[in-house]
């Protein structure tokens, strides 16, 4: 590397640093790859999108540090590049191998099917022997058999390669998503909301409201209609949460039909409107099934809502919150719990 780069290096961790101080950003590689990244400023979209999230919640979440860095610096995921990479080197050798092998044959082949060629050329001029063609015309059909069985074999395994290629591809592009996605829902799963919740409540604990949702009387869908329509109810509910969730605000699947939504910076009395709001929105949704034509016109859910409060940990945040969740479900399902602020 040279002096101007190691300069330019150094100058923007002196700048990095500093922010990720401010920020309260863990000193992670991805978040000082990340950090390093903004204050190049050669990304414009990484910084707005940083700029956002820093400008939302007072800092910047592990798991939006991870996307963005997964977006924006990462091509992709560290360890899933690792392996590829791994993979493909090998695969270059034993195919640049293979190629080698089969030109030198190849050369080689062809080396000597000019030499009969050439001596059925001098047979033809001297005069010649059924015995001898017949000898001439042998060798040429074997080095062409050979011919023919090394190009298979390369042929062979440049489809395999392919094969192997096309397999990581479509398993990198699955590690994507499934670290931190629930796959059938696409939103971000438990183990997305745990980093998230405990990085909320251990640096910017303040405002913290946790909103907890249950699908009311679910497995009735399923065995009423089949969980093929039951995973259409989960997938249809979750859109619409999703919609809601803006300004900083997340949505996670907690589990089975329970979904969670953290919003940080608020008071319980914003996140209980916008329990609420979701409410009213679930209630008007309906499903059909096309193929059956069943319609699910009866979706309802339950929902409990809490704000952190001082000395609380996560798990205790959490518990309180299922507890107004169970609440409103004891209560007759369909409503927020607590009923005011």
């Amino acid at each position: 590397m040279s002096t101007t780069l190691l300069q330019l290096a150094a100058a923007n961790l002196k700048k990095a640093v500093p922010l990720m101080l401010k920020y309260q950003i863990p000193t992670t590689p991805i978040n000082y790859a990340l950090w390093y990244a903004y204050v190049g400023e050669k990304n414009p979209q990484l910084n707005a999108e940083l700029d956002n999230a820093i400008k939302q919640n007072q800092t910047c979440s592990p798991v939006t540090s991870e996307l963005l860095f997964r977006k924006h610096v990462a091509d992709p995921v560290e360890l899933d590049v690792r392996d590829m990479r791994k993979n493909l080197d090998a695969m270059v050798c034993d195919l640049s191998q293979s190629l080698k092998d089969t030109n030198s044959d190849t050369e080689s082949f062809q080396a000597q099917i000019n030499k009969d060629f050439t001596r059925l050329a001098d047979l033809e001029n001297q005069g010649f022997s059924l015995e001898q063609v017949i000898g001439v015309v042998r060798n040429i059909v074997k080095e062409s058999e050979n011919i023919r069985s090394s190009t298979v074999s390369f042929t062979q395994q440049l489809q395999k390669a392919q094969s192997e290629i096309d397999t990581l591809k479509t398993r990198l592009a699955e590690s994507e998503k499934d670290v931190l996605y629930d796959a059938l829902t696409n939103v971000l799963n438990r183990r997305a909301f745990n980093e998230d919740i405990n990085a909320q409540i251990e640096l910017a604990p303040e405002g913290c409201c946790l909103i907890l949702i249950d699908i009311d009387h679910f497995k009735k869908f399923n065995d009423s209609f089949g969980h093929q329509l039951g995973d259409l109810v989960l997938k249809t509910v979750a859109k619409r949460l999703q919609e809601a969730c803006r300004d900083g605000i997340k949505l996670y699947r907690f589990g089975g039909e329970e979904f969670a939504i953290i919003v940080p910076k608020s008071q319980l009395r914003v996140a209980r409107h916008l329990a609420e709001a979701i409410r009213r929105a679930i209630e008007k949704l309906s499903v059909k099934d096309r193929r059956s034509e069943k319609v699910i016109d009866s979706i309802t859910a339950s929902f409990g809502v809490s704000e952190w409060k001082p000395k609380q940990d996560v798990g205790q945040l959490i518990e309180a919150t299922d507890k107004l969740l169970y609440e409103a479900k004891r209560l007759g399902r369909n409503r927020v719990m607590p009923i005011s602020n």
